[in-house]
């Protein structure tokens, strides 16, 4: 007797659903992208008890007849694709056929929908058809769920808490909301107003609707393309950054995808504006061919396969870092407050953060001070606002902050980071330059190793030796140095050495000799930078300036600190007082 069978559609569908639906948010992602796809340009979600209870989506799509209700509920139904070719040009959200089945096998569902004059109400239970009926004719759909996993308990005891699928469920709507900002999104929980976009087509007011003025303001719209990508959407200035790459949000064709060569790019070209363990707030679609991406390798459809990716990575860092790059400012002290959004900047601006109006300049009393005029200096680089300060440096506050004045207000720099960027680029530029000046010690320095040290040294030996670094063998685990690149700074040689060897000895997979350069230009910049807490006297001060403005970038530590803080007279009078508006 034959012991394999066929499986009923039912206990198939079953199985599907432990793949499609693994949590409330997934059955509002396959309801929500359904009515994307129906061209839906209202869609409404509620939720009861963070859709443990009940989740309802009502949309104003194209609707369905009698027919196509029923057969959307049949597994591997679908309007999206019909033939093998078709998988290679996949335009629409969905298109496996699974979502529907499989959310009813699981759950008690009551569908409402209306293609033409005539509505059809569809119950069912558990995948069996408990009631057919007509309905109200109201154009679009109108899908309630309730009881999901009555008949699958071990599915349903992993359900979380109704604030933890509510979040869920937030965070998804949030980035479908973004890559469709033509679609007005309503989200309701018992009731309560979740979140409500306008669906006017604007993205960066969607932005404005979803993260408020604090990150609306401060974020930079990016466009590019090249042979194979077209990329366009808005990166945040390094001064707001999170904790999680969540707010890295990317779409490609609007779908709203997983990918970590994406991130890595994205968080690459962020590299030198902030600290390792920050991440930027990121809103980025890329338009491409669809036979360049495969979003069939997961039933999410939210991990998605690239072709070209080295085009897309260089196209997403080259853009970011250049748009980063041109729009370095100086930040205020103060945050400023902005409760007509809409009214003063419509949706498209790029933002200052150096608009707020002044008073009259009072006439200074600092008659004996050195001036820095940093706009008598030449120099080729991006740093116009830098380059135009007239500053006139006060002293040291704290053991650690320069204090500088002019007639807009005062400026605060922070010594460490200023002396970081001037050494960074310093060390940077001379890792860059072919031409290596080499000096012979007196005294070769011996580096002791261990045993596994010495062999991963061994391995990446070439990469000491091409940065300028005449070297030999020494006895077991151990090498000498005998001469080494004039950039090192004078007194700090070994310890400069034992540093690089490091980096050397902990590179890691494909060699990157531009991530290199930088990591050993960071780590040196650093170490040898003026530290917190250290006195410097007003000549330290007056050349630290000079050199700082001469900087490709002025504006922060290659950390991502910033270096310089301004609190505008008007900051100043405001917060004493004087001003009262």
């Amino acid at each position: 007797m034959s012991v394999i069978k066929v499986m009923n559609e039912n206990l198939a569908n079953k199985i599907a659903a432990g793949e499609v639906i693994e949590k409330c948010a997934s059955i509002v992602k396959e309801l929500v992208e359904n009515s994307i796809d129906a061209n839906s340009k209202n869609i409404k979600v509620n939720l009861v008890e963070g859709g443990l209870r009940e989740i309802t989506v009502i949309d104003d799509g194209i609707g369905m007849d009698k027919i196509d209700a029923k057969m959307a509920f049949l597994r591997h139904a679908t309007s999206k694709i019909y033939k093998d070719d078709d998988l290679f040009f996949i335009n629409t959200l969905g298109f496996r056929g699974e979502a529907l089945p499989s959310i009813a096998s699981v759950s008690e569902v009551v569908m409402e929908t209306c293609k033409d004059e005539v509505g059809t109400y569809i119950h069912i239970k558990g995948g069996e058809i408990l009631e057919e009926d007509l309905s109200k004719a109201r154009i679009g759909t109108k899908i309630t769920i309730s009881n999901i996993f009555y008949n699958t308990p071990a599915r349903l005891k992993y359900l979380k808490t109704e604030q933890t699928e509510l979040a869920n469920i937030t965070n998804y709507i949030e980035r479908l909301a973004l890559a469709k900002p033509d679609i007005a999104f309503t989200l309701t929980n018992n009731t309560n107003v979740i979140l409500k976009t306008s669906g006017k087509g604007n993205l960066l007011k969607t932005i404005h609707e979803i993260f408020g003025l604090n990150i609306s303001s401060k974020m930079l719209e990016i466009k590019n393309y090249n042979d194979d990508f077209e990329i366009s959407g808005y990166v945040c200035k390094p001064e707001i950054l999170r904790s999680s790459r969540n707010s890295i949000i990317t779409f490609i064709n609007g779908r709203v995808v997983r990918n970590n060569d994406i991130n890595r790019a994205i968080n690459d070209a962020y590299y030198t504006y902030k600290p390792d363990g920050k991440y930027p707030v990121v809103v980025i679609n890329i338009e491409v061919d669809p036979t360049l991406v495969d979003v069939n390798i997961h039933p999410t459809k939210q991990d998605v396969k690239i072709s070209k990716m080295n085009s897309l990575y260089d196209l997403l860092y080259n853009t970011i870092k250049d748009t980063l790059y041109n729009n370095l400012l100086i930040p205020d002290a103060i945050k400023k407050e902005n409760n007509n959004f809409e009214e003063k900047t419509n949706y498209n601006t790029t933002f200052s953060v150096n608009n707020i109006p002044t008073n009259n300049n009072p006439e200074s009393t600092q008659t004996t001070q050195t001036t820095f005029d940093f706009g008598d200096i030449e120099n080729n680089v991006k740093n116009e606002e830098f380059k135009s300060l007239v500053l006139y440096p006060v002293g040291l506050c704290l053991g650690t902050y320069i204090v500088c004045e002019n007639d807009e207000g005062i400026y605060l720099l922070d010594q460490h980071a200023a002396q970081e960027r001037v050494n960074y680029e310093r060390y940077l530029n001379n890792l860059k330059n072919e031409e290596i000046n080499i000096i012979d010690m007196l005294i070769p320095i011996t580096i002791e190793l261990s045993t596994s040290e010495y062999q991963k040294f061994m391995e990446h030996k070439e990469v000491f030796t091409n940065i300028g670094f005449k070297w030999e063998e020494f006895g077991i685990n151990t090498i000498r140095i005998l001469s080494h690149p004039t950039w090192l700074k004078s007194g700090y040689e070994e310890e400069s050495i034992r540093k690089i060897i490091d980096l050397i000895i902990n590179l890691d997979g494909d060699f990157d000799v531009i991530k290199f350069r930088e990591n050993v230009a960071i780590t040196l910049a650093c170490k040898m930078a003026i530290k917190a807490n250290e006195h410097i006297s007003m000549l330290e001060i007056e050349g630290l300036l000079k050199n700082l403005v001469k900087c490709d970038n002025p504006y922060n530590c290659p950390h991502g600190r910033p270096t310089i803080i301004k609190f505008s007279i008007y900051d100043l009078e405001k917060m004493f007082k004087r001003a009262m508006n």
